[in-house]
């Protein structure tokens, strides 16, 4: 966070040269911030600002949050999912008081979350973008950060332990039925393809993911 404090101002020249100080964050006011879509996380114990002689505030803590998203998992796994970051603060009107604006752009914000973001992986980052507007509750006007988090599955994981056996269980149906073998040997056949097909449908109720309000096609085929 950044922001600017007009009486928090000093001439580094009467003060030894001194331009900038780290004070504890509950010295001076600082915007209090709030993401929406949090259910849970853990804060940074660094609670120190960096305070500039033209009254420019500079807060940075990092800390780690779990958030809701809501997922399209119709493709799985081939599927694609972005999720929402909000940023608010709902004390501080934005017409009168309070106005968030990014200070990076958002391809510079993607080149640095690249930089940290794990991608060996399930997921491989795909895209980040921002969106800036002002959110209107009750009778006040609230400025509002939305982050939107664009993430790609990887399947290669999916197609080795799934669609590959799958695919050829169903080839081994199909040769065993039209093939020349007696019946003993066919009701043998099926019997071991059906047993296959079961373990493979608990591997598939394991790791398909439960939490959207359309199945996967890959489930119900």
């Amino acid at each position: 966070q950044e922001w600017k404090n007009t009486f928090a101002t000093w001439d580094p020249q009467d003060f030894c040269n001194i331009s900038k100080v780290v004070l504890p964050t509950d010295t001076y006011w600082s915007p209090p911030i709030f993401i929406l879509e949090r259910v849970n996380g853990q804060n940074s114990n660094l609670d120190y600002m960096a305070v500039m002689h033209n009254g420019s505030f500079n807060s940075t803590q990092a800390f780690q949050v779990t958030l809701t998203c809501s997922l399209m998992i119709l493709k799985f796994p081939f599927d694609t999912q972005t999720c929402n970051l909000s940023v608010a603060s709902f004390l501080y009107p934005a017409v009168t008081d309070l106005v968030m604006k990014t200070r990076r752009t958002p391809a510079e914000m993607m080149k640095d979350s690249q930089s940290y973001f794990l991608t060996d992986g399930e997921w491989k980052f795909t895209n980040l973008s921002i969106i800036e507007y002002i959110e209107e509750l009750g009778d006040g006007e609230f400025s509002v950060v939305t982050y939107l988090i664009s993430m790609e599955r990887q399947p290669t994981l999916y197609i080795l332990n799934l669609i590959l056996p799958t695919c050829a269980l169903y080839l081994l149906d199909m040769a065993v039925l039209f093939g020349p073998s007696s019946l003993e040997d066919k009701i043998s056949f099926q019997i071991a393809i059906i047993l296959g097909s079961s373990m493979l449908a608990v591997i598939l109720n394991n790791i398909l993911p439960t939490s959207s309000n359309k199945p996967p096609v890959i489930g119900t085929h």
